[in-house]
């Protein structure tokens, strides 16, 4: 099996498992993102916080000059604390707080993403008591059904998120008419691990149809914050280690047709930090079944739930074995059925205290751990040529 390349010597004596990210990767990373983005004068790319909130990670990812997407109160004061600036953040969410909703005045973002006209009365509300005026970007449920898993599509109609196409003329009318309120433009999301260009280009189809259509009723079109969900390739991760950042960009600078000027946000999340992430376990036993044969690992879905709650595929390497291949479920500890890594793959030979990397586990892996069954939550280590070690904050 070719396998990514792992400083295994510099493993011993670290508690498994624990979270390896190659720095260098995710550096190059975020320099084909700014060098694909620079390539409009328009165009604003947003982390999305939600992905991974290490602190390193988020540090190294502000230090490159992006913005932020958050999700809650909590995100935006850890991408205040990590160097993120306000006047970078959007904050979006079908469910903020008030208290969310002040803090969030009070610190001075950019914008709000917001979901729904009852929202909006509410910002207003709180924004007046506060003697502000709150930016508001109004999210659209395009109704544009994304090829991805069913649990990570948000542009339906049928979905929780944004305001429904035929509501729209409104909800901007009633955003206009509120002193507190500043009018800044229109916000959309497809879903996650999108792979297929079309789907972004019937998102700019819409888009497009949609600023003719609000443009002909004398209402104020705004900025464009298209969201973002680009996928990676989980399959091959050791030969499309970089997103596929060209064509993405291509897509809506071919098929976004804007006034001059318009300025485009993205919100990218996923695509940034997978790849330079790998979940490391020590293999505890292997079991022999009649059937099957079991790499029983220290590592389980409290660390990494990506394959038990989508079922998500993760490619598995055994990293410190140059033996034939054999076929294994990769499993974890935790008591449920559902803790299983992958099923009947190709790993090279198994042994107790064996190295493996779960790999791609970079982004909805340590933002997404849980403490089920008393377990710890995983540290994190970094490669700079020499692994670092940087616990997981309280």
């Amino acid at each position: 099996m070719l396998k990514g390349s792992f400083p295994v010597g510099e493993f011993a004596g670290m508690r498994t498992p624990f979270y390896y990210y190659d720095m260098p990767l995710l550096r190059r990373t975020l320099a084909e993102v700014t060098a694909q983005a620079s390539r409009h004068p328009d165009y604003h790319v947003h982390y999305a916080i939600k992905a991974n909130f290490n602190p390193v990670i988020l540090r190294t990812i502000s230090a490159a000059g992006l913005g932020a997407d958050c999700v809650s109160g909590e995100e935006i004061k850890v991408a205040l604390a990590s160097g993120f600036k306000a006047d970078g953040i959007v904050y979006s969410g079908v469910g903020k707080s008030d208290a969310e909703i002040s803090f969030a005045l009070g610190a001075g973002i950019s914008r709000f993403n917001v979901e729904s006209s009852a929202e909006l009365e509410v910002i207003a509300e709180i924004a007046a008591g506060m003697g502000l005026k709150a930016p508001v970007s109004l999210r659209v449920n395009p109704d544009v059904g994304a090829h991805t898993h069913a649990n990570i599509t948000t542009g339906l109609a049928e979905n929780k998120f944004g305001i429904n196409y035929e509501q729209l003329e409104g909800v901007i009318r009633l955003a206009l008419s509120l002193p507190s309120i500043d009018y800044k433009g229109l916000h959309f999301h497809i879903g996650s691990q999108i792979l297929d260009m079309m789907d972004f280009v019937a998102l700019c189809n819409r888009i497009n149809q949609l600023a003719v259509s609000i443009r002909g009723l004398g209402l104020p079109l705004g900025d464009i914050n298209v969201g973002g969900g680009l996928g990676i390739n989980y399959q091959h991760p050791n030969h499309l280690d970089i997103a596929g950042f060209e064509a993405y960009f291509a897509t809506f600078r071919k098929h976004l047709v804007l006034p001059r000027g318009t300025a485009v946000h993205f919100e990218l999340g996923r695509s940034i930090v997978a790849p330079c992430g790998s979940l490391i376990c020590r293999v505890l036993y292997v079991k022999e079944g009649t059937t099957r044969k079991f790499a029983i690992v220290d590592g389980s879905m409290t660390e990494l739930i990506r394959p038990a709650l989508y079922k998500a595929y993760h490619r598995v390497e055994n990293i410190s074995s140059d033996e034939p291949e054999e076929i294994y479920d990769v499993v974890g500890p935790v008591c449920e059925s559902s803790d299983v890594f992958v099923k009947a793959t190709a790993i090279d030979r198994c042994h107790r205290g064996d190295f493996m990397a779960i790999r791609s586990a970079g982004a909805y892996g340590e933002s997404m751990a849980s403490n089920y069954n008393c377990r710890p939550f995983p540290e994190s280590f970094y490669w700079e040529g020499k692994a670092t070690a940087d616990p997981r904050p309280e």
